[in-house]
């Protein structure tokens, strides 16, 4: 019973820490400070084109698969 006590007791909140470090790095990481208006313009323009490409693939695939035959 007393290695369960100590799992509970160390190894838990260490996995919670880490956790929540890693967590907030990527954000920083993610999001950095000294992002400029004209940068985070680059990313959202970069973002439109991608949901537009894959809006774009969607129909294509939809329109190929209305067109395939099955047995």
């Amino acid at each position: 019973m007393f290695p369960w006590i100590l799992f509970a007791v160390i190894a838990v909140p260490l996995v919670i820490v880490a956790f929540a470090v890693t967590r907030r790095r990527t954000t920083a990481a993610e999001h950095p400070p000294s992002e400029d208006a004209e940068a985070k313009a680059l990313t959202a323009q970069e973002f439109a084109e991608a949901e537009a490409y894959q809006a774009k693939w969607r129909a294509q695939d939809e329109e190929r698969y209305h067109q395939e035959r099955f047995p």
